[in-house]
């Protein structure tokens, strides 16, 4: 099997309401869609949503680095090579993550369809049987997040992801106003973005949050100060999480080395897809860190993509893959294995998401095809 064709799409995903954390407000999601077609005529597709603030990767870049750089180079390969595929476009282009997630995922998929099988298959099987699905609160008044997730419990959400890090003043306040609005039942996690951006700050925060019930605390600092995560996993006893600060197997063995998490946020968009993603939960298993794998609020490609990571795996214990929930138009139906409180795959091979490539034309702002 060799890889014909890979037309790649510039597109805008709708959101129902603007997406707001520390360092952004999206009013809409772009994404870069993989269309890759073999010589025996199996399409498999893969995603790309960049984000400048950690990857230095823009949408803008990542369009041109697939079409100009990784899909030429794909051209004649085997898809089933998945070792191969990474060396290839490692040494080509370092690192740029996001663009080569969506050539790994569209491998993934095809691949999937050429055997008959979903593609957590591929990697390991499947393990975990559902997962809860986690609502992210984006950053609002206190008083609106608290009514908010107030809605969710009623529609039967268990677990509420909070998105804060604008003041810290008024972070501890929202926390407080949706903890006393949903009880103590309700599983929290918060997610700083970065935006307490030291340890005393987040270690002042701390002070306010110990007696809250917290699940986990998810990077608080800057991503590139593994030694303050080291510093506040010393000093409180609610579970750190790091996202930002894990892109690759280097910083996984800094974080290991440092015992610098008790958790860890995998991400395909950081870490160059499916197969490296697979290596970082082995890694972190090793170690004894749990992880969860998260996205950059991806459509159904990548949710799936991130999903049959998760379900494969036993070191992993949550998910937080709420994109499809979040727009308003998708180009692809995974919404339809959300069923609140879970998210159940189904066994269609391959990612087993179908495609409206009516609608895929309708948000597209631009493409191109390599052959």
């Amino acid at each position: 099997m060799k890889i014909k064709t890979i037309e790649v799409f510039a597109i805008h995903l709708p959101l129902i309401k603007p997406f707001i954390i520390s360092y952004a407000t999206y009013p809409h999601i772009s994404s870069i869609i993989v269309k890759l077609t073999t010589e025996c005529g199996l399409v498999g597709w893969g995603e790309s949503v960049p984000d400048e603030h950690i990857t230095g990767e823009t949408p803008e870049s990542t369009y041109a680095l697939i079409k100009n750089t990784l899909a030429p180079i794909m051209i004649g390969q085997n898809p089933m090579e998945f070792e191969k595929i990474h060396e290839l476009m490692d040494q080509t282009v370092k690192p740029a993550p996001a663009a080569k997630a969506a050539i790994d995922i569209a491998c993934f998929d095809v691949v999937g369809k050429k055997l008959g099988v979903p593609v957590y298959q591929l990697i390991g099987g499947r393990y975990h049987g559902k997962f809860p699905v986690t609502h992210v609160l984006s950053i609002g008044e206190p008083e609106a997040m608290a009514t908010e997730a107030e809605e969710m419990v009623k529609l039967g959400y268990t677990s509420f992801k909070m998105k804060v890090g604008v003041n810290i003043i008024e972070d501890v306040k929202r926390i407080q106003a949706v903890r006393k609005r949903i009880g103590d039942d309700i599983a929290i996690r918060v997610d700083v973005n970065q935006g307490w951006e030291n340890s005393a700050n987040t270690l002042n925060a701390l002070r306010h949050l110990e007696d809250l019930g917290i699940d986990w605390l998810e990077q608080p600092v800057h991503q590139n100060d593994i030694d303050s995560m080291v510093e506040i996993k010393s000093k409180t006893a609610i579970p750190q999480m790091i996202d930002e600060g894990l892109k690759d197997m280097y910083d996984m063995r800094q974080i290991i080395a440092k015992r610098a998490a008790d958790k860890v946020n995998i991400k395909l968009m950081k870490c160059g897809g499916i197969y490296p993603a697979m290596k970082l939960a082995s890694m972190a298993e090793m170690a004894g860190i749990e992880c969860q794998v998260g996205s950059m609020v991806e459509s159904s490609i990548g949710s799936a993509a991130g999903f049959h990571v998760a379900f494969s795996k036993k070191i992993i214990k949550s998910v937080e893959l709420t994109g499809p929930l979040k727009f308003a138009k998708d180009i692809g139906d995974l919404k339809e294995s959300y069923i609140i409180p879970f998210i159940q795959l189904n066994e269609r091979p391959g990612l087993g998401v179908n495609i409206n490539e009516s609608v895929l034309a309708e948000l597209t702002q631009k493409s191109n095809i390599i052959e």
